[in-house]
């Protein structure tokens, strides 16, 4: 067992964080799969897009608590959010050099434990490409530079989730220099195989354990390891995230349907069986990422599964922003120190023309799409989720 050794550092509010990664079996340099297949991000749209109005930073209050009631001091909130692409170097990064790139959502972030899923390595070019030299066609390879870890820090995030068909577009050694800047810029990440990252907030200790269908993570089509990887993290903390990402992609890829998704040839998992698998081993939460677009919600043993928060930031125009695929959320969840969920809220967004996220709270067309796909696939056992946002298990 290889453990790093744990660090302090301030959190958001002045709070510190202690986090320590352990890793249970492949080194975190081996890298991620998903280097064959391109990532196909059009499809026919299901709604026309408008893109928000970008809301300045400070110009609107801080995201309101996950529960209509304050946390107490026995429990904490974290939110989360899709999939995060901040550029596609060298001729497709955002403006300003990425300077301001999450200014619109900052506040919406805001909570004791910011995650995110990092779509993308940041690295300079390794001369070793997934989509070769000259790049294949429908093959996408996407990198930022490493500084741009700096912008993520920024934004507020403290763990990103490395466990997904990007990771690895500019090989191992891409991999390595992604872990070294969010290292060097003081964020924490979760996503290799075996790997278990446990974050002190508020004096719980939750483990955030990252999931996919590639070589190097940890495998969502693994259901007997998934359960192993669970119940160690919970032997190590208190409270068990689970980041995954499954699913097929494309605008018509809304709605969760039993057995697994098959997308060109690749088996991108059982999303309600791994879900539920997951729980039974021990996890409190599922956070889902992949497909995307949003897709519902729903309870399982009073645990809350996000099957897909979407496109959260695309920048360069590396996603595309038509229709459904335009939106995103952003998802808080509160728990006690025992994993009880004690309320939640959902903040709509969507990319700009260029793919900076925006806080859509004109529109919060995120949310409606969140709400409809949650009744309409999980009935009974649908999250409440209300016109303002918050989130409920069901009656």
């Amino acid at each position: 067992m290889n453990a790093h050794a744990p660090q302090r550092r301030p959190g958001l509010f002045g709070r510190p964080i202690l986090t320590i990664t352990i890793v249970l079996a492949a080194l975190v340099g081996a890298g991620l799969g998903g280097m064959a297949l391109a990532d196909r991000n059009s499809g026919t749209a299901e709604a026309t897009w408008q893109p928000a109005t970008p809301t300045a930073a400070g110009s609107r209050p801080a995201a309101p608590a996950a529960s209509s009631a304050a946390p107490s001091d026995d429990s904490f909130t974290f939110s989360a959010t899709g999939d995060i692409i901040m550029g596609s170097a060298p001729g497709k990064l955002p403006a300003n050099d990425g300077d301001g790139f999450f200014d619109s959502v900052r506040d919406g972030l805001k909570s004791d434990l910011v995650m995110g899923n990092l779509e993308q390595p940041l690295t300079t070019d390794t001369g070793t490409s997934k989509c070769g030299s000259p790049p294949r066609a429908n093959c996408f390879a996407f990198r930022s530079p490493p500084a741009y870890a700096d912008h993520l820090k920024e934004a507020g995030f403290e763990l990103l989730n490395t466990a997904n068909n990007h990771s690895n577009d500019f090989g191992r050694q891409g991999y390595a220099n992604t872990i070294e800047a969010l290292e060097g810029a003081g964020l924490k990440h979760t996503g290799a195989e075996g790997e278990i990252t446990i974050a002190e907030v508020k004096g719980i200790k939750v483990a955030v354990v990252g999931f996919s269908p590639y070589a190097g993570a940890n495998n969502v089509n693994d259901l007997a390891a998934a359960r192993t990887v669970i119940a160690e993290a919970k032997s190590q903390a208190d409270v068990v995230v689970v980041q995954v990402h499954m699913g097929a992609e494309g605008s018509d890829k809304g709605h969760v349907k039993s057995g697994s998704e098959l997308f060109f040839g690749e088996n991108r998992g059982d999303p309600k069986k791994f879900s539920h698998a997951v729980i039974d081993a021990g996890a409190d939460v599922v956070v889902g990422h992949g497909p995307h677009v949003l897709r519902g919600m729903e309870f399982y043993k009073g645990k809350l599964i996000a099957y897909s928060l979407g496109n959260f930031a695309g920048g360069g125009k590396t996603l595309s922003r038509t229709g459904v695929l335009g939106y995103g959320g952003i998802l808080h969840v509160t728990l006690t120190k025992d994993g009880t969920f004690t309320g939640g809220e959902f903040l709509s967004t969507a990319l700009s023309p260029t793919g900076v996220p925006t806080r859509d709270s004109d529109n919060e067309r995120g949310l409606a799409r969140v709400r409809e796909l949650s009744k309409a696939d999980f009935g009974d056992t649908a999250a409440t989720i209300g016109k303002d946002g918050s989130i409920a298990a069901p009656a």
